[in-house]
């Protein structure tokens, strides 16, 4: 029953070419924040970029007054910086980021009234991964169940076919698959319906039709599918201290399959 009251925004074919700018623009500050974090490099440092990207743009922030339930006040930073254990909510502080730490960045900004969101994880001061073999496999599963999971994003499929394709990835990688927090509608606000877990059966759920915006956001971590928040009320970290990652991409569903909003080049 639930499903019946639950009210999924769709998109003209205008309004979706109207949120191209937002991803693009949200694709330009993850590149930038990829390409400056690097060893030596304070996540406040991250930060001030990301705020200043969005000043030049006239953006909005989609964070500095995000205050959701599960949250702890007014967030107060431009974009999540998780570390290591850290898996999601990752509230930038004072850290100075070291050779082979697990760094994963969500960066959501409203554009023109529009909203994207993506996150990407890196190894820092090792492009292939090789300082932290183990943080590299978490990023590239994330990876792999977020592009099966975009490859499920076509019409005539169902919500479930998304989760159960990120789902299989993660299983048969060997994660154990937390469904609490995923992937959700993006429109005009940061968090619309519906949500996408990633983890589900195939087949179930609502049927995707064009205009369907989606942000679909793997994650996982070594050990567990348990999350415990941080002493500042905002990130969420993995229970046993294991190692976590995050991949995330704004899609459009249209009839010529999905669009991803946020590709970066």
């Amino acid at each position: 029953m639930e499903e019946e009251h639950t009210v999924i925004e769709l998109k003209s074919a205008a309004e979706v070419e109207a949120m191209r700018p937002a991803g693009r623009f949200v694709a330009s500050v993850l590149t930038a924040l990829k390409a400056t974090a690097d060893v030596g490099v304070n996540l406040l440092e991250l930060d001030k970029l990301a705020a200043t990207m969005i000043r030049d743009a006239g953006a909005e922030s989609c964070y500095v007054d995000y205050a959701p339930s599960f949250g702890s006040g007014p967030f107060g930073y431009s974009l999540c910086t998780s570390v290591n254990d850290a898996v999601l909510h990752g509230k930038p502080h004072s850290y100075v980021l070291k050779a082979g730490d697990v760094l994963s960045v969500d960066f959501a900004a409203s554009l023109h009234g529009w909203v994207a969101d993506s996150a990407l994880s890196v190894v820092v001061g090792s492009p292939d991964g090789a300082a932290n073999p183990e943080g590299q496999r978490v990023i590239d599963a994330t990876e792999q169940a977020l592009e099966a999971g975009i490859s499920e994003a076509r019409v005539g499929n169902k919500i479930g076919d998304i989760s159960h394709a990120i789902g299989e990835v993660g299983r048969s990688l060997g994660f154990k698959i937390n469904t609490q927090f995923g992937g959700h509608g993006v429109g005009h606000t940061m968090h619309e319906e519906p949500h996408i877990a990633n983890d589900g059966k195939a087949h179930r759920g609502y049927k995707l039709v064009p205009g369907m915006v989606f942000a679909i956001e793997p994650w996982f971590m070594a050990g567990t599918d348990k999350l415990r928040t941080g002493e500042d009320g905002w990130t969420l970290l993995s229970v046993d201290g294991s190692v976590t990652a995050h991949s995330e991409h704004t899609v459009a569903i249209t009839e010529d399959g999905p669009l991803i909003l946020t590709a970066r080049s």
